[in-house]
């Protein structure tokens, strides 16, 4: 387990990072320490796990995090000494997997680091199904638009100007929503312009 631990307080990272070689084993863990989070940790460590402990989150470090979730994401385990509901939905927005105030505790690391990495899965693939989503979204209002375009042209029903794409499609291996792109950008230069 390569686990990157950020904590001004030197003695408490060495007991989080004694917690986890404990449990993990001494020769199968890599732990990376340090008193402040940068972006670049990320890419040079590149840890399984952020575990960071601090007084309270500032908004540099909030504002790192979230930028780390959406280049470099990972599960990230925060223990705070004191917090408020603003500090702590702005730690969940930045994608912190737990979020722990005032309840560092030795014995419950792994615990809490085990419930983070779930609960980061989980948030992944649920990221990956909305993008999915999104883009497939985006592809039906392509290929809507381009049956307009061939209905309109050719003077097709709907359903067969969706057969024209599907077998356009099928006869170049291309996807259909690649097609469909193609045809509104040629009927866009077929349009009078302006000049």
């Amino acid at each position: 387990m390569n686990v990157l631990i950020i904590d001004p307080d030197e003695t408490r990272a060495a007991i989080v990072a004694d917690g986890i070689r404990a449990e993990h084993g001494e020769k199968e863990t890599i732990i990376h320490q340090g008193p402040r989070f940068e972006l670049r940790m990320l890419r040079d460590f590149d840890p399984d796990m952020v575990i960071i402990a601090c007084e309270s989150p500032d908004r540099d470090m909030l504002e790192a995090l979230q930028v780390a979730n959406e280049q470099v994401p990972r599960p990230v385990v925060m223990f705070v000494d004191r917090s408020d509901a603003n500090a702590t939905a702005q730690a969940l927005e930045a994608g912190v997997a737990a979020y722990i105030v005032d309840g560092f505790n030795p014995r419950r690391i792994t615990s809490v680091l085990t419930v983070a990495a779930q609960r980061f899965a989980m948030t992944q693939a649920m990221r990956r199904d909305l993008d999915k989503a999104k883009a497939d979204l985006a592809a039906r209002k392509v290929i809507d638009r381009a049956k307009g375009v061939l209905m309109k042209s050719r003077n097709l029903s709907e359903e067969d100007a969706y057969k024209a794409l599907r077998k356009h499609a099928m006869d170049t291996g291309r996807p259909i929503h690649a097609v469909a792109a193609d045809i509104l950008a040629v009927s866009g230069l077929l349009k009078p312009g302006d000049d």
